[in-house]
């Protein structure tokens, strides 16, 4: 961890866990393709996700009946694939971000509300 309380590496972790809610709630948002997943994540903050780390979060998605795909005719290439959530995948999208919340809330107690103590500091080590 860096001086400043963070790093690319920390982060990477952390969203790691939550890269398929993250994608989830794109998807219900609006039906989108590869690369728009890279964009939107970075205009919201997520800058270290790129296009390789989300195609097999993308295909698992699918492969469990969360996500579905179709393809749209490109006038700069070939066919583009889609993504658009299934009804089973806005379940999981609502129990995911029910069970964020669970968790940010509990590690907002445990980083915030806890605050060094001098004195039971110096009485722990007499």
């Amino acid at each position: 961890m860096t001086a400043d309380g963070g790093s690319d590496a920390r982060r990477t972790q952390l969203l790691r866990g939550v890269l398929d809610v993250c994608l989830l709630a794109l998807i219900a948002e609006r039906p989108r393709y590869g690369y728009e997943f890279v964009e939107s994540l970075t205009e919201r903050g997520l800058s270290l996700v790129s296009e390789g780390s989300i195609y097999p979060v993308l295909t698992r998605l699918a492969k469990s009946g969360l996500v579905e795909t179709y393809h749209v005719p490109s006038a700069a290439g070939p066919a583009r694939k889609y993504y658009r959530i299934t009804p089973t995948g806005a379940a999981a999208l609502d129990e995911g971000r029910t069970a964020w919340t669970g968790f940010a809330d509990a590690v907002h107690l445990v980083l915030n509300d806890t605050r060094p103590n001098p004195a039971a500091r110096r009485s722990h080590q007499e």
